[in-house]
């Protein structure tokens, strides 16, 4: 299992790779049981008001989540790529520059999680 951790702005967001072998979880949208490598980890974008306040920087930003959606790859390397820019692409959408997100892979044994 790897988690891939993106940091900016005082916050962070962690989403979760699941490798072959290991038990991704099961739910409504999730991808065939035959994909060898699922990312989950939750979206979120900017509202005008309502939400959750979330301090970014110096502001305080009003973000609302979405429903995680498990996504399924064939190769290790897409599924680290596309872990990396979904990450980079949630803070973007709280007005965050994708060039100051710093983003972290860790390697964590499913026993550990």
């Amino acid at each position: 299992m790897l988690l891939i951790r993106g940091r900016a702005g005082g916050t962070e967001l962690t989403g979760t790779l699941y490798e072959p072998g290991e038990r991704a979880p099961s739910f409504k949208g999730a991808p065939d049981e035959g994909t060898p490598y699922v990312w989950v980890c939750d979206a979120f974008y900017e509202v005008a008001s309502g939400g959750q306040v979330q301090q970014v920087g110096d502001e305080e930003v009003n973000v609302a989540f979405e429903s995680p959606m498990p996504r399924g790859f064939e190769t290790r390397d897409d599924a680290i790529a596309a872990g990396k820019e979904h990450v980079r692409t949630q803070f973007v959408r709280v007005g965050v520059d994708a060039g100051d997100v710093d983003v972290d892979v860790i390697q964590v044994e499913e026993a550990e999680a």
